[in-house]
């Protein structure tokens, strides 16, 4: 590759095939249809921040400090750019960005605490009930979903990291 071209050519970010491969997961059908997410800008943001979560928590568990750290910098900059694309303007973007982060933050404290448990599917119930259905389960979704939750962890796990770090998830 010459010089001008590589000069010329966009650099991809590190990690960005596991990023579009978070996001491929979270836009899965099955979730909205089966699980009952909304499908609205808040349930898909709920969708992205669970299963970036689970993926943050294996690198977390693997010790991979830089590839967290660029998953969560890919995080960032989607969410900047989504609420771009919404129409939030440059003046108040960090603030919204900066709450899209601290959520995720809560989202991974939950879900750590939720898979440490004994009775993980039923911790996993409670975190997801509190943090993608704001505590309103009265349909009774929360446990499907957490059991759905659950399997894509345990899929995430089983990945070897090699693989997973390339953006694959199952």
């Amino acid at each position: 590759m010459s010089f001008l071209s590589r000069l010329l050519q966009p650099k991809v970010p590190p990690l960005m095939a596991l990023w579009e491969a978070v996001v491929a997961e979270a836009r899965e059908p099955i979730w909205y249809t089966r699980h009952a997410v909304a499908d609205t800008v808040d349930g898909r943001f709920d969708m992205v921040a669970l299963v970036t979560s689970l993926v943050l928590l294996r690198l977390e568990r693997e010790d991979q400090r830089q590839e967290t750290a660029w998953l969560t910098e890919r995080f960032v900059d989607d969410m900047d750019g989504s609420l771009r694309q919404i129409g939030i303007g440059d003046m108040v973007i960090g603030k919204h960005v900066g709450k899209a982060v601290g959520a995720l933050g809560g989202r991974i404290g939950a879900y750590r605490r939720a898979l440490a448990e004994q009775d993980a599917q039923a911790a996993m119930e409670d975190a997801i009930a509190r943090n993608i259905f704001r505590g309103d389960d009265q349909d009774g979704r929360a446990p499907g979903l957490a059991e759905a939750a659950l399997a894509l962890n345990g899929r995430i796990e089983s990945v070897p990291m090699a693989e997973l770090l390339q953006g694959r998830l199952q």
